[in-house]
């Protein structure tokens, strides 16, 4: 394949903007060459996997592959940075989960697992959780070798846009770059615990479960079924709102077949909004994290909280790559950024919170969102009721610590948009935060140390 070189064309200049809430002026971004026919995997740097075409050499069709590195390639010795691939292209692969277009199973398996589901779910209301764990161990072996995206957490997103950052400002010589901080009052982080309630046992322990929420000093969000998986009685949207709980809609009857086809889709959508105006509800969950985002359009919520971070436990693979909140069209997604309880306890058979330890410490290295899924379902259980207040519990003391903002999701919704919306001006030679909400928000440096980026809220002199 011949690569031109003598291409130069500018690329999506609020791409940096957009995400950091910087002035402009700071992410000057060109292409170079001509892009690959096919897309595929290769290595932006070290241990940074991207999917998408590539002009300085030619991507991988397997993530397990070995790849070409396009950071050697990417040019700062002028004010623009070259690149040999579209960021843009590169980020929305991977939120949006382009990349599983290039999954090696063949349509036969592909229809078989889509056979193998509509069983499962027909006769799984009559299935002990005993049963239900052993078909879905099975049906997830092998996840352990999955190679992208990266287990436990996976923060490609993240470590593209600091890398973009970083050869911005090499290109244009400077040290320091002041942004929008990612969280209001400057928290260093953010968490938000959710419960999608799957059967009536869960639902009668909802109000123990808020007792249970509320010794801890943290809010949470239930996602209840609105048709034919349980009865919803009238006061238990009341109950749980007046309380200072959120209530949001999940999926419209959780039999696992909401995106089985567009149309099928389209139908439900209608169903869910109407459930959500009569709600009064804000958010939205799929059941079992069953997702097709080019679909969402349809949904009319302000946020959606059903793409996970990594799907290597789930029924359907996959994961957005990031720890952040994010856009789909109207809508603030907000991932899943932790192993579900259910997957903890029956899958991977660990009655401790060492894995959602681990998790917690890689997202908060990138300052992102902590999301914790915990079914009341599935905690009612004194064994497992034990682990998830030992979560409470680390919540808890991170955020006494200062570490983290525990929210409710509509609030971190909010905050995300009315972040989208603040600018990041200079004003008689001060910088100030201009907009709506501007005095919850912070001002903070992106500063050049050893070859890496560190954000600190004071400017390095």
């Amino acid at each position: 394949m011949a690569y031109a070189a003598s291409i130069n064309r500018p690329v999506n200049s609020w791409l940096l903007p957009d995400y950091y809430r910087c002035q402009e002026g700071y992410s000057s971004m060109a292409l170079t060459g001509d892009l690959s026919d096919a897309a595929g995997y290769f290595q932006f740097g070290p241990d940074v996997i991207c999917y998408g075409q590539c002009s300085s050499g030619t991507p991988s069709r397997d993530a397990a592959g070995c790849f070409h590195d396009a950071l050697p390639h990417a040019d700062v010795s002028g004010e623009s940075v070259q690149l040999p691939f579209d960021p843009s292209q590169i980020l929305e692969n991977l939120r949006h989960e382009r990349y599983l277009a290039s999954s090696p199973q063949s349509p036969l398996a592909l229809a078989g697992k889509k056979v193998a589901r509509s069983i499962y779910y027909a006769v799984r209301p009559l299935m002990p959780v005993t049963v239900r764990r052993h078909l879905q161990k099975r049906y997830l072996k092998g996840w352990e070798n999955v190679a992208f995206p990266h287990w436990p957490v996976d923060r490609t997103v993240e470590q593209v846009l600091e890398q973009l950052l970083l050869l911005s400002m090499k290109s244009r010589k400077i040290k320091q770059v002041p942004f929008i901080w990612f969280w209001p009052e400057a928290a260093c982080s953010c968490t938000i615990v959710t419960h999608d309630v799957e059967t009536s046992t869960g639902r009668d322990f909802c109000d123990q479960l808020m007792d249970l929420d509320d010794s801890f000093g943290i809010k949470a969000a239930f996602q209840v079924v609105p048709e034919g998986r349980y009865a919803v009685p009238g006061d238990l949207l009341p109950a749980i709102r007046k309380r200072g709980f959120e209530f949001n809609v999940h999926d419209l009857n959780h039999d696992g077949h909401l995106t089985r086809n567009r149309e099928q889709f389209l139908r439900r959508a209608e169903q869910i909004n109407r459930h959500a105006r009569q709600s009064g509800a804000q958010g939205f969950r799929s059941a079992v994290l069953y997702r097709n985002i080019d679909w969402y359009e349809a949904l009319d919520f302000s946020y959606d909280m059903s793409v996970p971070n990594v799907a290597h436990l789930d029924p359907q693979r996959g994961g957005c790559c990031t720890v952040m909140p994010f856009f789909i069209g109207k809508m603030v997604e907000l991932p899943v950024t932790l192993t579900q309880d259910y997957s903890l306890f029956h899958i991977l058979n660990d009655y401790s919170i060492n894995l959602w330890k681990e998790q917690i410490a890689l997202i908060r290295e990138k300052h992102g969102l902590i999301s914790v899924i915990a079914h009341p379902d599935y905690i009612i259980d004194q064994k497992a009721r034990r682990v998830y207040v030992e979560l409470l519990k680390y919540l808890a003391e991170l955020r006494s610590q200062g570490e983290t903002w525990i929210a409710l999701p509509g609030e971190v919704a909010d905050w995300w948009r009315l972040r989208s919306e603040l600018n990041l001006v200079t004003r008689e030679g001060r910088l100030q935060i201009e907009g709506k909400g501007s005095e919850r928000a912070r001002i903070a440096y992106a500063t050049i140390v050893d070859e890496k980026l560190v954000y600190t809220f004071d400017p390095v002199p």
